[in-house]
């Protein structure tokens, strides 16, 4: 009797399908199939049919370029971000730094606007870079302050002051101008005193050549609220100008010498500076303050002008450069809060608030 049921089970070997031109069984028939049959699988599986390969790699295009496009929108953003951000820092002057001129002859142009004193609106380091940077520009022709100043501290106009005279005797070919537009009193006359010239509007105020020191005496406020100030002291006159203590005599002596010190200081300045140009009377070194056209009467001005007049038609150079050192937001933020810091300690330890000014 013959044995017909292994003739009857199809050849489904890789070699059978080989030959026969048959796609090879897919992994997991095989897999199937080799777990029913004795016998392992002998041969590796074909490559994948060419509908699968083509959706792979319409796949990976679609997510390069998905990636690719993500990449642009980020780097887009940035840009615009940063773009935004040098706007702002052109228009409210976030970083620190002195202009940088263009080619040819100019006139360099430095802002005293505001109070002079260290920490200041106008601070004599700020100022003094800003001067020193305009000089040792091969392209200045002339160097203009434009003066909006009220006074302030006799050291930093002093130091300014000092300064201007010291680059003007290295450059003798770069002349100096003062531009007074609203107001140049006290400190910001001092300074001023050092250029050769000073212009002013026929309405802008100038002068006002004289020391201050002020604050307030609440003894009698004590008194009254049944407060009693303790101050211990090492020392007489260590609590010199303290406003909770009485005033003596003596300190009061010691005050104004120092007072009449810094005025005399004041005057010799101005009369170095202006020379025979001032016509001196009684009044003019008393803190009185005079318009700008009698300020030209007086010789503590020489002329009427503005910055683009004296650019124009004395330093013969139209071009105005801004040399003005301007503080960065970050500088802002250090100050007002290392102010506010000295501030609180002032109050802490109950210092004096008397402060000397040249106004």
């Amino acid at each position: 009797m013959i044995d017909t049921s292994r003739s009857e089970t199809p050849d489904d070997s890789p070699y059978r399908r080989a030959v026969a031109g048959e796609p090879a069984a897919s992994p997991l028939a095989e897999s199937s199939a080799s777990a029913d049959s004795s016998r392992p699988a002998a041969a590796a599986p074909a490559d994948p049919p060419w509908e699968r390969t083509l959706i792979v790699e319409l796949a990976r295009d679609a997510l390069v370029e998905r990636r690719r496009s993500r990449r642009w929108r980020v780097g887009l953003r940035l840009v615009g971000l940063a773009l935004i951000v040098a706007a702002a820092a052109v228009a409210f002057g976030w970083f620190r730094g002195v202009w940088q001129p263009t080619a040819g002859h100019h006139t360099a142009m430095i802002d005293i606007k505001g109070v002079i004193q260290v920490g200041g609106e106008v601070e004599a380091e700020a100022v003094v870079a800003a001067l020193q940077a305009a000089f040792s520009d091969r392209n200045t022709a002339g160097v203009v302050l434009r003066i909006n100043s009220p006074g302030g501290s006799p050291v930093q106009a002093g130091i300014i002051h000092d300064e201007i005279r010291r680059l003007r005797k290295q450059n003798p070919t770069i002349p100096v101008y003062a531009v007074v537009e609203e107001m140049c009193a006290s400190g910001g006359y001092y300074l001023a005193a050092a250029a050769d010239r000073i212009f002013v509007d026929k309405a802008s105020l100038i002068g006002s050549i004289g020391v201050v020191i002020d604050g307030f005496g609440l003894t009698g406020l004590l008194e009254k609220a049944g407060v009693e100030r303790r101050l211990i002291t090492a020392g007489v006159n260590k609590g010199f100008l303290d406003p909770f203590s009485p005033l003596s005599p003596q300190q009061r002596a010691h005050a104004q010498q120092m007072l009449d010190e810094i005025h005399r200081q004041f005057v010799t300045v101005v009369r170095e500076g202006r020379g025979n140009r001032l016509r001196e009377s009684p009044d003019m070194f008393s803190g009185l303050v005079w318009t700008g056209e009698r300020g030209i009467e007086l010789g503590l001005a020489d002329d009427f002008g503005t910055v683009d007049t004296v650019a124009r038609e004395v330093i013969k150079a139209e071009a105005v450069i801004d040399f003005t050192r301007k503080d960065s937001l970050f500088d802002r933020l250090a100050r007002r809060m290392g102010a506010a810091a000295g501030e609180s300690l002032a109050a802490r330890l109950q210092m004096t608030n008397g402060e000397l000014h040249l106004r």
